[in-house]
């Protein structure tokens, strides 16, 4: 009993902590972005609140690469692996551009153009004890392409909690590695994502590794954060 106990108390721990979660703007002159990816707790109150079902969720479950593209069953941003996550606070994934854009404008916010999102990632606009201001790194994390969650580096493997991530770049967390984000530039039925995602090694989250996906698109490896005009 004692041992069942103890386990109550440390989820109840674990979910009082999150619901104490802000996820603050970070000002970078004409617009601000978010610090973390939008989690699957902010995602879900505002669906809560708006009764809005994904389309991850209305057609049985969200995809994983494997022997190509494998949809897999309840995978949805409430349960990314088809199970409880580990963490309120894990990037929503299983989001589609739309969907992400959507929440965005919920907040009053919208998705962050490819050259908000880079300037934000990779040009030290503030003062720094970690980086030097006015300066250009080739990775979110600085010159080396260190402390992201990606492949050969962190190595967890998934997606983890926004808050167990270094800062970066203006004090930005997981802008490289983690999770894809969705971003604003569209080209046809397509949008870009950036910042690569744990699958990937670090090559992918500089600048030049953005990639298109189709805008209807949702996988466990893309999620998104939202920019506002200052």
């Amino acid at each position: 009993m004692k041992i069942l106990f103890f386990i109550f108390q440390f989820f109840i721990l674990i979910n009082f902590s999150a619901y104490g979660f802000v996820n603050e703007k970070i000002s970078l002159g004409n617009f601000s972005i978010h610090k973390y990816e939008v989690t699957i707790l902010d995602f879900e109150q505002y669906a809560t609140k708006n009764k809005i079902q994904t389309d991850a969720e209305k057609t049985g479950g969200g995809y994983e690469w494997g022997a190509g593209w494998v949809k897999r069953p309840n995978w949805n941003y409430k349960t990314p692996y088809g199970k409880k996550p580990d963490s309120l606070l894990e990037p929503a994934v299983h989001i589609s551009r739309f969907e992400a854009e959507n929440y965005c404008k919920s907040i009053n916010g919208r998705l962050p153009t490819f050259n908000e999102w880079s300037l934000a990632a990779y040009n030290q606009k503030l003062d720094s004890s970690l980086f030097n201001k006015g300066k250009t790194y080739a990775f979110p994390s600085g010159d080396e392409g260190k402390d992201m969650n990606s492949q050969g580096l962190l190595d967890y493997n998934k997606h983890i909690d926004v808050t167990l991530l270094p800062e970066g770049i203006n004090g930005l967390v997981a802008m490289g590695g983690n999770v894809w984000e969705w971003v604003e530039d569209q080209k046809g039925k397509n949008s870009l994502t950036a910042g690569g995602s744990w699958w990937y090694g670090k090559e992918k989250t500089r600048k030049e590794g953005a990639q298109y996906k189709p805008s209807d698109f949702y996988a466990i490896y893309v999620g998104f954060r939202c920019a506002f005009d200052n």
